[in-house]
């Protein structure tokens, strides 16, 4: 075998793995070398050889692994990591008030530090390389912040940020709550996730975020909540500012059967429809990433599809909140852009991408009673391509090729996963669990190395998250009793939203 040149400047190489190249086969991927400079990927050859007078680069043999592109979190919310493990069979609208509850107690920046720096190093464990965390900061601080952004930044993760917004109560936005719940309980119907008085966050991120000095492995975007949490005003600044800095938008759509049947009742000027709104509104297009995407109505997927948004899918979540499964193989078949997510870790616990893939691949074949594509390589291409797209990012991250970011995860395959290796792609997404998750790159930057993380002290972190757990589970066991008052109506209103259910399915599609 011939070897080519290495590229001038590559700083290390990476030599006989196997590697998830574009277009290649990744049923059964062929061998290549990996030749990186600095944060980039420069070049992939059979094999490489080094310059003639030049000593050759840091080299890793790679011999008997997989290389392949980090994945993508596309869904992802930092400010409940603490909360992971401790609830079970609650509906989404009640989640909200244990996940986000408006009476918390202000947190303490030692508390933002942890949780921050503890559900990164999960995703980096699962060989993610980049997060989109969708925060929510209530009451805002802007010392809370820079600790988020600084603890990435330690971490060396990727992270495509984004504060959490709206402009309309909770309370006006579920079904059934105002006429069910007695008035003088409204105050605890109330979310973080909802408009501050005398507070522009909107203009705050764009003075302190947008418009700052560049970051390497920071990138922004912007999160209005769920449309029906956003008026067209407010959506329209979305828009905007989308556009003027070319961000990526990230929002909630039919989570629920509760959301949709909300959009039935106040949106009929627009069928019934959350999208038909937004398309109207011209909030509609390449940048938009609508995360859950479970009620979608056939139409509403082809207007998704004409105007190139996208969806992140969460499935885990999902199933465990009782939501439903989103119409996968429509969304496919229509070639919707799809992203993965693993979301909150008090409703789907687990930051693994591998759980993620293999329910969706699990679940698109229950999606849709006909037979439709084999899924595993759709899911890969959504843990990686899809995610890097949706963030405005698919030239930067996502795919192994020239000019690339060096994100990277590198799989060992001497593991019974991969024994025998009939199908890369399949035991990727059906097998594999995130044991053979060896090495991590970010940037260039070995993050993960032989298992071991190489930025911090994991044993630290794990003391720091001990620290402030004793305050966060005094204050949860004080949202959790309050939440048991609320029990009686809140099972009311679910009864409600349930029995609702066959009128939603029985819509006529929208014309």
């Amino acid at each position: 075998m011939d070897a080519t040149q290495l590229p001038e400047g590559t700083t290390l190489l990476i030599t006989g793995a196997k590697v998830l190249l574009p277009g290649a086969d990744w049923h059964m991927p062929g061998t290549a070398d990996i030749a990186i400079g600095g944060d980039r990927i420069l070049g992939t050859a059979e094999r490489f050889e080094a310059r003639p007078g030049e000593a050759p680069p840091e080299t890793l043999d790679a011999r008997g692994h997989l290389v392949m592109p980090g994945f993508v979190n596309a869904h992802y919310h930092s400010h409940d990591v603490l909360a992971k493990g401790t609830l079970e069979e609650v509906p989404l609208e009640q989640w909200r008030l244990y996940a986000l509850p408006a009476q918390y107690p202000p947190r303490s920046v030692a508390e933002v530090r942890a949780r921050t720096m503890l559900g990164a190093l999960e995703c980096l464990r699962s060989g993610m390389t980049t997060v989109q965390d969708m925060l929510t900061l209530y009451p805002f601080d802007p010392a809370h912040l820079d600790t988020v952004i600084r603890t990435y930044e330690e971490l060396g993760i990727r992270v495509v940020f984004s504060l959490q917004y709206g402009d309309r109560k909770g309370l006006d936005t579920v079904p059934f709550w105002k006429e069910i719940f007695p008035a003088e309980l409204h105050p605890l119907l109330s979310s973080a996730a909802e408009p501050e008085k005398n507070f522009d966050l909107l203009s705050y991120f764009e003075a302190n975020c947008l418009k700052a000095q560049a970051r390497s492995t920071v990138h922004w975007a912007l999160g209005p909540s769920a449309p029906e949490r956003c008026t067209p005003g407010l959506m329209a600044r979305t828009t905007e500012l989308a556009k003027r800095y070319d961000l990526p938008v990230y929002s909630h759509i039919y989570e629920s059967k509760g959301m949709a049947l909300q959009a039935r009742h106040e949106l009929q000027q627009y069928g019934g429809s959350l999208i038909r709104r937004l398309h109207a509104e011209g909030a509609l297009g390449p940048h938009m990433n609508f995360a859950h995407s479970v009620w979608l109505a056939p139409d509403e997927i082809e207007i998704l599809a004409e105007t190139g948004a996208g969806t992140v899918l969460n499935p885990q979540g999902n199933l465990k909140m009782k939501c439903g499964i989103p119409p996968i193989r429509g969304l496919m078949n229509a070639g919707v852009r799809i992203g993965l997510g693993c979301d909150n870790c008090s409703c789907s616990d687990a930051q693994n991408m591998f759980v993620a893939m293999k329910l969706f691949s699990l679940l698109s074949t229950v999606s849709d009673v006909i037979k439709g594509p084999p899924p595993a390589i759709p899911a890969l291409r959504a843990a990686t391509e899809g995610g890097a797209d949706g963030a405005r990012l698919g030239h930067l991250i996502g795919r192994i090729a020239p000019g690339y970011k060096a994100d990277l995860t590198v799989i060992d395959l001497a593991d019974p996963s991969f024994v025998p290796l009939n199908s890369m792609a399949r035991q990727l997404v059906n097998v594999e669990a995130g044991r053979a998750v060896r090495h991590v790159m970010v940037d260039g930057k070995w993050v993960l190395k032989d298992r071991r993380v190489t930025t911090v002290d994991e044993r630290a972190i794990f003391e720091e998250v001990a620290d402030v757990m004793p305050t966060f589970r005094q204050d949860f066991a004080e949202i959790t009793a309050r939440v048991a008052r609320l029990q009686p109506w809140l099972d009311q209103a679910q009864m409600r939203m349930d029995a609702s259910d066959v009128a939603i399915q029985r819509l006529p599609q929208l014309s």
